[in-house]
């Protein structure tokens, strides 16, 4: 039997789960944040596909233009998220998501998709050697090793904004960029304050809640970015391990 995926829709979302966190029984207050952020974003042409199960399963984009990411990108869609996880590996999954995206952007008119990724795959991103296989190829850079891929369908390119490439801020605290869009931000910010506390180590939270904030960050952004000295450190969700790393380096 074909599998049967579904879009998140005004209508839907408030009662279909969020495919990132499935195994919680319990009112998480992350997925919650997650309905409520998209509920505001599908109205301006978010798409939230998934496999019609309780899986981790799905394939998240928007338009360039309403992205919450610092990235110019001329009508074209930016791909926040694309997953597969856990027993649903290897049965084309993937594929589909990623071939529903490409179709649809196509019959919109757009001039291509684009991501995030790095020279290095990193962690909480979207998987850049599948995403080659489908003709992605790198297109911008910046001088710490991320990239911006993407798949252009009449030869026009996105960029990295100018104030993405800066990697830098005046703060020498620990500052922690973040948005609403990632049900695991919460659990990850409840642990790296509760480690600071302890150490008493200072933590600027910065809450990224419009688009004109995302689109005005001074590094790359997929929805977290952690600073240290004034440097940019990663878009990844970290832990207290990486906190004390980087702070004792």
């Amino acid at each position: 039997m074909e599998a049967e995926f579904i879009n998140l829709t005004p209508q839907n979302v408030a009662s279909e789960h969020v495919s990132c966190i499935i195994r919680t029984k319990t009112v998480h207050q992350g997925i919650e944040g997650k309905r409520q952020w998209l509920a505001d974003r599908l109205k301006e042409g978010h798409v939230f596909r998934k496999l019609n199960e309780k899986a981790t399963v799905f394939i998240e984009y928007a338009p360039c233009e309403t992205a919450w990411t610092p990235i110019i990108g001329d009508n074209y869609y930016y791909m926040y998220c694309l997953w597969v996880d856990g027993a649903h590996k290897g049965k084309g999954y993937a594929s589909s998501l990623m071939e529903y995206c490409i179709a649809d952007a196509k019959e919109k008119g757009k001039s291509g998709i684009c991501m995030l990724g790095a020279k290095k795959q990193k962690g909480w991103l979207s998987d850049q050697s599948f995403a080659k296989k489908f003709g992605f190829q790198v297109v911008d850079t910046t001088e710490n090793g991320y990239d911006l891929l993407a798949l252009s369908f009449d030869g026009t390119f996105p960029a990295f904004a100018p104030n993405a490439k800066k990697m830098e801020i005046e703060s020498n605290e620990l500052t922690i960029y973040y948005d609403k869009q990632c049900p695991y931000i919460d659990q990850y910010i409840q642990r790296i304050k509760k480690y600071c506390e302890l150490d008493e180590i200072p933590v600027n939270w910065i809450l990224v809640d419009t688009l004109e904030k995302a689109k005005a960050l001074p590094c790359v952004f997929n929805n977290w970015a952690v600073f240290y000295n004034g440097k940019f450190q990663t878009v990844n969700l970290v832990d207290a391990t990486y906190i004390k790393r980087i702070i004792k380096k």
